[in-house]
């Protein structure tokens, strides 16, 4: 699943060194949570195939999994047309979102008028 060098130097990251991440289920299509990612979280994504992001708020990189067991498996990752924002299609096991709802999308509707 590696990258090569080159693809990951065409990314346009932000003036922090991270890009945003859309997780995807791969199989239902549903949005289980964003995230960001380092070129270190990306390169360790492609490279082990476990969903790894950056925290913006600890400044350290994490493993989606690696506390509470919900794991992922990372079957593709994507790129935008501008490259500024990734696609990273996963096999989730137990909840996605650090709440435990499934998705961290679940049931937090904006009413539109």
């Amino acid at each position: 699943m590696s990258a090569a060098p080159n693809e990951l130097n065409d990314l346009r990251w932000t003036a922090d060194g991270l890009i945003c991440a859309v997780v995807q289920q791969h199989d239902t299509l549903e949005v289980l949570m964003v995230a960001w990612m380092d070129r270190a979280a990306l390169d360790a994504t492609l490279t082990t195939g476990r969903g790894t992001y950056y925290s913006r708020s600890r400044r350290q990189q994490w493993t989606k999994g690696e506390m509470s067991g919900h794991t992922q498996r990372v079957v593709e990752v994507r790129r935008d047309c501008d490259g500024d924002t990734l696609l990273v299609l996963v096999d989730q096991t137990g909840p996605a979102c650090h709440t435990g709802t499934h998705s961290c999308f679940d049931g937090r509707v904006l009413t539109v008028d």
